[in-house]
């Protein structure tokens, strides 16, 4: 019996490091996400290995673009009260999409309304799972708007177009908003400045995600001068328009 145990707990650390592995390798190559980094009305909000972004709205407050992965919503907070801010300044959380990091903060937010893409609904309020492997667990959270991709949301008169970009989940939205347009988990960025599609170990249908990628270059192709900045989810923001995009999908 103590050899099976050991031969299991060999085979169980074999994984770990092998899993270990396999992330560090995606991860490598990625620069910092720069937390506190200020754009044209967009703040990033660095929350452990993920970026949340505060949006300034005109009419004063701010919108969230997703809500990162401390359910006390922590860094957020955090950066509201270095802004005078309160959590009643926050006007709507608008996700990228439904993975638990990118989420988890929405509840300290009740007031806002929660808006999501219809694919990744039951993601977000916890009846379906991105993959074949737990339970699904309620979250808490409701979707208080399901978005539509091609629409145009205004949230205290400042303006969010949605667009549909399914790969990493199904319901994988790209937000264009004060000249930054907020890729979720869709795109990646690496220390040479570029762009890359989501990894394979992240994405439900890596083909797919490239091809919405191309798509969305498409659309936007005769629009340069409203994308001036390029954000990710798990690394640093792009200042060169949409340039690195249309490189990607080349």
């Amino acid at each position: 019996m103590k050899r099976l145990f050991k031969v299991v707990g060999i085979i169980l650390a074999v994984l770990v490091l092998a899993t270990a592995g396999l992330v560090a390798s995606v991860l490598i190559g990625r620069p910092a996400i720069p937390d506190g980094l200020r754009l044209e009305g967009v703040q990033v909000v660095q929350d452990g290995y993920v970026a949340a972004y505060l949006v300034d709205l005109a009419t004063g407050g701010v919108a969230l673009i997703d809500a990162g992965s401390s359910a006390d919503a922590g860094p957020i907070l955090a950066a509201l009260r270095a802004r005078g801010l309160t959590v009643s300044d926050v006007h709507a959380v608008l996700l990228t999409h439904g993975d638990l990091d990118h989420i988890a903060g929405a509840l300290q937010f009740s007031q806002a309304p929660v808006m999501a893409l219809a694919g990744d609904t039951d993601l977000v309020e916890g009846r379906a799972l991105r993959g074949p492997i737990g339970t699904p667990k309620p979250t808490g959270i409701r979707i208080g708007r399901t978005l539509k991709d091609g629409e145009v949301v205004t949230v205290g008169g400042t303006s969010f177009e949605i667009f549909a970009i399914p790969g990493h989940s199904r319901g994988s939205a790209a937000i264009l908003a004060r000249g930054t347009l907020f890729l979720g988990d869709s795109a990646e960025t690496d220390t040479d400045g570029r762009l890359h599609g989501c990894s394979w170990l992240f994405c439900s249908a890596p083909d797919q995600n490239r091809q919405s990628l191309a798509a969305l270059a498409n659309r936007l192709a005769a629009r340069n001068g409203d994308v001036r900045n390029l954000a990710c989810s798990h690394s640093g923001v792009l200042v060169r328009g949409i340039t690195p995009l249309t490189e990607l999908v080349r």
